[in-house]
């Protein structure tokens, strides 16, 4: 039953960037490095990789991050970013562009340039949703007997400590 309540809170955050200009095969080669691993140490890896497509995916991870950030935001839960992991990345093949370049005797030889729809997802950590949750249950239970005006004055006032938290 706990896994269960667990699951269904469990903040996610995707973000896709669409027409990158670069092959699918080559952006896979970056995408594969951060697949599975923490979101800081995705980004890490990526601000360091010699790749040009390497910007363009820190830039989605970044906005998948962002994404989840905001889920929580909207939900009232709290989300600890360090626990954010990159649950599910990946390339597709967006439209090629069809061009031609003059070759001898008048004709003219085609190429492609090929275009991505990158896709990535960041998950929170199954320990961290575990640890939030069981938070959440105990501040309902320490307010439960509370009235209707202390327990407003008491989530103005977290509040207000969260915001200072964000400005510092």
């Amino acid at each position: 039953m706990a896994t269960a309540t667990a699951a269904q809170s469990q903040i996610q955050g995707t973000a896709m960037a669409r027409f990158i200009r670069v092959s699918p095969q080559k952006a896979r080669l970056v995408i594969d490095l951060i697949r599975g691993r923490n979101a800081g140490d995705a980004l890490q890896t990526l601000r360091f990789t010699k790749k040009r497509v390497a910007k363009e995916v820190e830039k989605t991870l970044r906005s998948a991050i962002a994404n989840a950030e905001r889920k929580a935001d909207d939900a009232g839960e709290q989300l600890d970013v360090d626990t954010l992991y990159v649950s599910s990345c990946f390339v597709n093949e967006g439209p090629r562009w069809k061009r031609m370049r003059p070759a001898p005797m008048g004709r003219g030889f085609r190429y492609q340039k090929r275009t991505s729809h990158i896709v990535v997802q960041v998950a929170e950590h199954h320990r961290a949703v575990e640890s939030r949750v069981a938070a959440a249950a105990a501040e309902a239970e320490a307010s439960k007997g509370v009235k209707g005006a202390v327990r407003k004055a008491r989530k103005a006032i977290q509040k207000r400590a969260k915001e200072a938290q964000k400005k510092k």
